[in-house]
């Protein structure tokens, strides 16, 4: 089933408010339009995996014995019970974390395992710690760097490095600072991790678990690295690879790079076992069949990342024939089958459509066809936690629509004190329109704050910062809708409606998160109305939007 999706230009009249006129810019005064964003123009109803080890069965019980509020899980379920140590317990007790989410209850002893894994889980739900918690629990893990050094790495005095790709730099920063969050007695984080996006280049001392956007890894296997024998000591060393916000690294501008990736991980895996079974050593440089598949492809990657509207890394120029791409894919199942597996590949995200062959669910139900997948209790679906308010507005209604929706999220009644300051997310569709908001509310003595693609990454870092500590009212762009974490978001609008089911989801699952509640309010007007009628339809049936 298909959701024609009609989207018209919006606008923001300030003549209804004409003693702002005077104070206004120019740009301000005029009738504010703001620009459809370019989507396609039909969007099919994304539905569940087929087969899942879910968390969705745990719900139910969580109820009772969990506070009811489908988040975390059950009481018996402890950080030990899924076989984490005692000392990473204790770190994430003294983080803060005294109890896994249900997501984390589902997934943590799968990524313990040796299994692929794909995590599909709705956001908000603790996806991060989900795999962190177990990688790191690998990577300290005695026993298992005893095993692999003994069996599989050439490299003497080597140890295994978990490699986490993300889209954007903010996503990365975030992922870190998460992970090094997890100290010891003596403050040291357990694992060392470390951020390659943007202007950061390699870090000096190699960390346990490196983060990366696709473009700067390859800069540096490629553009750094000619002689390729750091390239190739590094996809040794690299035992767990994480996709993080995975439908979008497996789409679009990340494709053709991710591909890339996969497939010289994948191809180190299969030297790996030829060389142990010849009980031989044998190098990427000494065959011709890595020249054969990695060198026919240029790694012309820009040493500056930049983004695109929503804010998300790409590549200037990646030169990758799709015909090699569509040779490598038909040769991943055979090295899957015939070669040992020396890797474990874990993809995560909040959206997954699966309605396709070339949607992210569908391409990794292909590649990886054993993996496990865990799936969250609201994947696709209305989180119970969220106060709806749907408003219909037209040109001359629209401004008034979205102070009064500013002013309600501020109030005492709807907010609550306990949780922190008061934060509010308003988002628009375009920049210009990120920007117009921004001098309604600030002409009517309501400070925000700006976050789109257009300011530079240091003053996108410091703004998120600031609203993380301060709180008050982030205007922003979908640059703000996926991955980041802000803790005790209590309002998220919609000044101009999603464009589509998927931004929709990840708009929306800015607040509500952790188990806490929240408000979501979105304004549209008459072009919006069949895209929002068949949202609101699929929540009051309980069917995935």
């Amino acid at each position: 089933m298909a959701l024609h999706h009609l989207h018209a230009p919006l606008a923001l009249r300030l003549a209804r408010l004409p003693h702002l006129a005077p104070s206004l810019p120019p740009s301000a005064r005029r009738l504010l339009l703001f620009a459809p964003s370019q989507q396609p123009a039909h969007w099919r109803l994304l539905s569940r995996p087929r087969a899942l080890a879910t968390a969705a069965a745990e719900a139910d019980d969580a109820g009772a014995g969990g506070g009811g509020d489908g988040f975390f899980s059950e009481e018996s379920t402890s950080w030990k019970s899924l076989g984490v140590s005692d000392r990473l317990a204790s770190a994430l007790h003294g983080a803060g974390l005294a109890r896994p989410s249900l997501v984390q209850a589902a997934c943590i002893p799968h990524v313990l395992t040796t299994n692929d894994v794909i995590v599909a889980a709705e956001t908000g739900s603790g996806k991060t710690h989900g795999y962190l918690v177990p990688l790191i629990e690998k990577l300290c893990s005695k026993s298992f760097s005893a095993e692999d050094d003994s069996s599989q790495d050439i490299n003497p005095g080597s140890s295994n490095i978990a490699l986490v790709l993300c889209p954007n730099v903010m996503l990365c920063e975030q992922v870190v600072r998460m992970a090094n969050s997890l100290v010891d007695e003596s403050g040291e984080p357990l694992k060392c991790a470390a951020a390659v996006c943007g202007p950061k280049g390699w870090p000096a001392v190699r960390p346990d678990i490196l983060v990366a956007s696709p473009a700067a890894l390859l800069n540096y296997l490629f553009d750094y690295d000619p002689e390729k024998r750091r390239r190739e000591i590094f996809l040794r060393n690299v035992k767990f690879i994480v996709f993080d916000e995975a439908d979008m690294l497996l789409c679009g501008s990340f494709e053709n790079q991710v591909i890339r990736l996969i497939h010289m991980l994948r191809f180190d895996e299969k030297l790996l076992s030829r060389m142990e079974d010849s009980g031989k050593e044998i190098s990427i440089g000494d065959t011709n069949e890595y020249h054969e598949d990695s060198d026919s492809d240029s790694a012309e990657v820009s040493a500056d990342d930049e983004e695109n509207e929503d804010g998300l890394v790409q590549d200037r120029s990646v030169k990758v024939e799709n015909a090699h791409i569509g040779a490598r894919k038909k040769d991943w199942r055979r090295v899957r089958k015939v070669y040992r597996r020396s890797k474990q590949y874990v993809f995560v995200a909040a959206t997954l459509p699966q309605s396709g062959k070339k949607t992210a669910g569908g391409v990794l139900k292909r590649m990886f066809p054993n993996a496990v997948w865990v799936s969250g209790s609201y994947l696709h679906r209305h989180n119970p936690r969220l106060e709806r308010r749907w408003i219909e507005v037209t040109a001359d209604t629209q401004v008034d629509a979205l102070l009064d929706a500013v002013k309600y999220g501020l109030k005492s009644e709807v907010h609550d004190p306990k949780l922190g300051p008061n934060r509010t997310m308003v988002f628009t569709n375009t920049v210009d329109a990120a920007n117009s908001v921004s001098d309604i509310l600030r002409h009517v003595g309501l400070p925000c704050i700006l976050y789109h693609r257009e300011s530079s990454l240091e003053e996108r870092a410091n703004n998120l910062q600031s609203f993380r500590e301060n709180g008050g009212v982030l205007v922003c762009t979908d640059a703000a809708a996926r991955g980041l974490d802000v803790p005790n978001v209590s309002h998220v609008i919609q000044a101009e409606f999603a464009a589509c089911a998927v931004d929709f989801l990840h708009r929306v699952g800015r607040t509500a998160r952790a188990g806490q509640s929240g408000i979501v309010t979105s304004l549209y007007t008459e072009a919006n109305r069949d895209l929002v009628r068949a949202v609101r339809q699929a929540e009051e049936l309980a069917q995935p939007v």
